[in-house]
C-alpha cells in the first residue's frame, strides 16, 4: 500500500487530464470508451511511472469524477498496471461501468492472478491490452479476461488471422486496436472481432466526384441563411420545404435540451423557430447535419459523438477565456462540430466552405489550424489520441489556459454529450 499512496501523491489531482478514445461494436455504435488518464503536458518527461501515478490519483477520486458523467451509459475501459490492480484505489471504480484494461507491462504472477480473480468475485470484468502475440502471459491471464485487445499496428496480416484464430475463445472477445482504415476493420469484421478501437471511422475518404446529398444541402443552406443574417420568412421557408427537417427540428426543441420544456410542447415550426432563436437553431442544424440516412439524429453514432463533444469544448474554452461572448461561443462551438465534415461528406474541407458562408477566422481554424480558435481545434484533437504530444502543451500555452481548467471544461463537456446522447430526439 505504501507504493500506492506514493503513487497517488506523487500526481497532484489538478495536474491530470482525460484523453477518451470511442470503442464501436460491429454495427459501427459506440459501445464503450477508453479512458486515458495523462500526466500533465508540462510534465514533457511523463513517462509511465508519471502515468501511473496519475491513474491511481484519478481513481481515489473517482467518487467525485462521476463515472456517468464522463461515459454516459457506455462502459469505460480504464488501464491499470501492478501498482493500481493490487491496491486499495481500484475499489473506488464501479465494477458495472468499468472494464480494467490490463497492461502489457504486468507480469501474470500468482498474487496478480489471484488479485484478478479476486476482483472478479466482485464484479469487476478485465480486458488484456496490446496483446501482439500468444505469449506465456497472454495463456496465464485469458481464461480470466472478458475482451483481448490485439495491436493491429504491432502484427501483419498474416499473423493476425493466426492470431485472431488462436485467442478466441467461448468467453472472450477480440477488440481490435489501432485501426486506422476502412480496409482494416473490414479484415477484423470477418475475423470475427467484436469490438473496434481507432480514428478509420473519422478519416476523411475523399472520394472524387462525391455529392452531399439533397437533405445535407437543405442543412447547408438554412445555416448559410442564418450566417447570412437571412430574414425570419426566409429560414421558416426553408425548413418548411423539407418535412423530414421540420419533424427533427420539433422533436430537438421539445427536448429537455433546448430549456424550452417549461413552456409547453411546441407544434408549429414557426413556434419552434421563435422559441430556439437563431444561435441555438444554427446548433441544432449542425447536429443534424449528422443525421442517418432516414433524417434522424445518431446519437450513438462516433462521428456525432466526436464532432459535438469537439464543439462543446471549444465552446467552452471560449467561455472560460472570454466570459460572456456569446458570439466568439458560438463561433467556436461551430468550429469544433464542422472540424469533421470533410469525414462525415467525404468532401475536402475546403470545398464545404464554398457552399457555407463562414468568417475568415472560422475559415483559418478550418484549414489552417490558425488563431485562438486553431489552437482551440489542437486541443480538441490532441484530447483524442492515445499518446501525449507536445502540440497540446503548445496549444494551451498560447491560450494560456492551465491543465486544471482543461479538465473541468473536457468533464462539463462530456455531460453535456451525455444529456445529448440521453434525450429522446429520435
Amino acid at each position: 500500500m505504501h507504493a500506492v499512496a506514493t503513487a497517488a501523491t506523487s500526481a497532484p489531482s489538478d495536474e491530470f487530464f482525460l484523453a477518451r478514445q470511442p470503442i464501436l461494436g460491429r454495427d459501427q455504435k459506440l459501445v464503450a470508451f477508453e479512458l486515458l488518464f495523462r500526466a500533465a503536458p508540462e510534465h514533457e518527461d511523463a513517462q509511465l511511472t508519471d502515468y501511473a501515478a496519475a491513474t491511481a490519483a484519478v481513481i481515489s477520486h473517482a467518487s467525485q469524477l462521476g463515472m456517468h458523467q464522463v461515459v454516459g451509459e457506455q462502459v469505460a475501459f480504464v488501464n491499470v498496471d501492478e501498482v493500481v490492480l493490487l491496491s486499495d484505489f481500484v475499489r473506488f471504480l464501479p465494477p458495472d461501468k468499468v472494464i480494467l484494461e490490463i497492461l502489457e507491462t504486468v507480469q501474470a504472477t500468482p498474487q496478480v492472478l489471484a488479485r484478478v480473480r479476486e476482483l472478479k468475485e466482485l464484479g469487476f470484468k478485465f480486458a488484456l491490452d496490446d496483446v501482439i502475440d500468444h505469449s506465456e502471459q497472454v495463456s496465464k491471464l485469458m481464461p480470466l479476461v472478458d475482451v483481448i485487445k490485439v495491436d493491429l499496428q504491432g502484427v501483419s496480416r498474416e499473423e493476425l488471422v493466426e492470431l485472431s484464430r488462436s485467442l478466441r475463445g467461448p468467453h472472450q472477445k477480440l477488440l481490435a486496436e489501432k485501426v486506422e482504415t476502412v480496409e482494416e476493420f473490414q479484415l477484423c469484421l470477418e475475423l470475427g472481432f467484436e469490438y473496434f478501437q481507432g480514428y478509420y471511422f473519422a478519416r476523411p475518404a475523399i472520394l472524387s466526384g462525391k455529392r452531399i446529398s439533397p437533405s445535407e444541402m437543405v442543412v447547408l443552406r438554412l445555416l448559410d441563411l442564418i450566417a447570412s443574417n437571412a430574414g425570419n420568412e426566409a429560414i421558416e421557408e426553408a425548413v418548411k420545404r423539407d418535412t423530414l427537417l421540420s419533424l427533427n427540428l420539433l422533436r430537438l426543441v421539445n427536448s429537455h435540451l433546448t430549456g424550452t420544456h417549461g413552456g409547453g410542447h411546441i407544434e408549429s415550426v414557426s413556434e419552434a423557430l421563435a422559441r430556439l432563436g437563431r444561435s441555438q437553431l444554427q446548433r441544432w442544424l449542425q447536429i443534424l447535419l449528422y443525421s442517418g440516412p432516414d433524417g434522424h439524429v445518431e446519437l450513438d453514432s462516433p462521428l456525432l459523438q466526436m464532432a459535438t463533444t469537439r464543439g462543446r469544448l471549444l465552446e467552452l474554452m471560449t467561455l472560460t477565456l472570454h466570459p460572456g461572448d456569446i458570439e466568439g461561443a458560438n463561433n467556436a462551438f461551430t468550429i469544433g462540430i464542422m472540424s469533421l465534415m470533410d469525414a462525415l461528406f467525404a468532401v475536402p474541407m475546403h470545398e464545404i466552405l464554398e457552399r457555407v458562408e463562414v468568417s475568415q477566422e472560422v475559415r483559418a481554424a478550418l484549414l489552417e489550424r490558425a488563431g485562438d480558435y486553431g489552437a482551440m481545434l489542437v486541443v480538441a484533437e490532441e484530447l483524442e489520441k492515445t499518446e501525449c504530444t507536445r502540440a497540446l502543451a503548445q496549444a494551451l500555452g498560447r491560450l494560456g489556459l492551465s491543465t486544471k481548467q482543461l479538465r473541468e471544461i473536457e468533464l462539463a463537456a462530456f455531460d453535456w454529450v451525455r444529456e445529448l446522447s440521453e434525450a429522446e430526439v429520435r
